[in-house]
């Protein structure tokens, strides 16, 4: 099954490298398709390579992933056992967001990871990502760190690590949200293994803010 799966991430990478389906690919030195465990439960999306990733060719390895890399330390984990993702795979010019356009031209190689992954819990790292999930909602200092439970697994929208580098304020309530996220799984695991849905929670407000600007270094 493993072998499957990594052979099924392994086509989905390389078509990722070969595509040129939007503008982002011109100005990028390495596409970023992702990286991580094939049998993950949790799945952190977020939104744009940077420039590290742009050099490397992996997601979070700047700055804001060293920053990922110790979050996952206070839970006990290292990157290997999980998969992290962005919503697009090449780097905008300049560390710019990501546009509608080319998150839609985008995302389904972001479903197809997401399809062959299964995660129990998607987490994720910014607006961008979380309004691709759970649509437009109210602003991420409403929502991060409340499990939204769907599809037989959870949503878990976090504040992006470059947002609480910037801002140190925001580290105790991002450090606090993924210290939940092995209770989250732990009750998705559960809910799976006893043949009962999570239940689909209602969905916030939604409102007519655009996202947030989040420079990812």
């Amino acid at each position: 099954m493993s072998a499957e799966r990594d052979a099924q991430l392994d086509a989905i990478a390389e078509r990722i490298r070969a595509c040129k389906e939007c503008g982002l690919y011109e100005q990028a030195t390495n596409a970023v398709p992702g990286y991580g465990n094939v049998h993950a439960d949790i799945l952190f999306i977020g939104e744009a390579p940077g420039y590290n990733e742009d050099q490397q060719g992996l997601p979070f390895v700047g700055k804001s992933g060293r920053y990922l890399d110790y979050l996952l330390d206070l839970i006990g984990m290292k990157r290997e056992e999980v998969f992290i993702a962005n919503m697009v795979k090449h780097r905008p010019p300049d560390n710019r967001d990501p546009r509608a356009d080319e998150i839609e031209a985008c995302k389904h190689f972001l479903d197809e990871q997401f399809a062959v992954i299964d995660p129990l819990v998607v987490a994720t790292l910014g607006r961008f990502s979380m309004e691709y999930y759970l649509g437009k909602r109210n602003k991420i200092t409403k929502v991060h760190g409340q499990p939204v439970y769907r599809e037989g697994r959870a949503y878990y929208p976090l504040y992006h690590p470059a947002a609480a580098l910037r801002n140190p304020a925001l580290r105790w309530d991002m450090e606090a949200d993924i210290k939940r996220i092995p209770e989250v799984v732990a009750d998705v695991r559960r809910r799976r293994e006893e043949g009962a849905a999570p239940p689909d929670d209602s969905a916030p407000p939604l409102t007519d803010d655009p996202p947030e600007q989040l420079d990812l270094f």
